[in-house]
C-alpha cells in the first residue's frame, strides 16, 4: 500500500460534552456558523507536524472515539495554539479552553469508515492504527492514511 497523507489521529470521549455528545455539538456550531474549533488535550502536536497536515490536498484528523467504535474524519482549514475567539468553539469548552494546546478551525465532519483504523499506520513504528490504539494510551496518533 501507498502512503496517501499524514496526519493525526485523536483520541476524544463525550465526558465534558453537552447531552448531544462532541460530534454534534462541533456539527451544529459548523452548521451555524461554517466552522468550529476543536480543541485537543495533553501535549500539543508539533508545528512539524501541524504543517505536514496542512500541506495535505484535504487537510483532515481522524478522531476516535475512546471506548466507543465512532470514528471521525474532521476536515480542517487551520492548526493554531492561541485560544480562537469565545464565539467560535463550543459552549462547553469555555471554561476550559486554556487547557487545550492545539486548536484545529473545522469545517466539515463526517464519519469514517469501519475499517479506517485498518488503513492507518502509526508513523513512529510501522504498525497498524488498529493494532496500536488498542495498547496505547497516547492521546493522540501521528498516522499515515494508506490507500490501496
Amino acid at each position: 500500500m501507498k502512503c496517501k497523507e499524514t496526519t493525526v489521529a485523536l483520541r476524544f470521549s463525550d465526558v465534558f460534552a453537552p447531552s448531544e455528545g462532541t460530534i454534534q455539538a462541533h456539527q451544529n456550531m459548523i452548521d451555524k456558523q461554517g466552522f468550529v474549533w476543536y480543541g485537543e488535550l495533553g501535549a500539543a502536536v508539533s508545528s512539524k507536524v501541524a504543517n505536514l497536515i496542512m500541506e495535505n490536498e484535504n487537510p483532515r484528523i481522524l478522531l476516535i472515539h475512546g471506548g466507543k467504535t465512532g470514528r471521525y474524519w474532521e476536515y480542517i482549514k487551520k492548526i493554531q495554539y492561541d485560544i480562537p475567539s469565545k464565539s467560535e468553539i463550543p459552549e462547553y469548552y469555555l471554561d476550559n479552553a486554556g487547557i487545550f494546546k492545539t486548536w484545529f478551525r473545522v469545517v466539515k465532519i463526517e464519519e469514517a469508515p469501519k475499517n479506517v483504523l485498518g488503513n492507518c499506520v502509526v508513523a513512529s513504528s510501522q504498525r497498524p492504527l488498529s493494532e496500536v490504539s488498542k495498547s496505547s494510551m497516547s492521546p493522540y496518533f501521528i498516522i499515515n492514511v494508506e490507500e490501496e
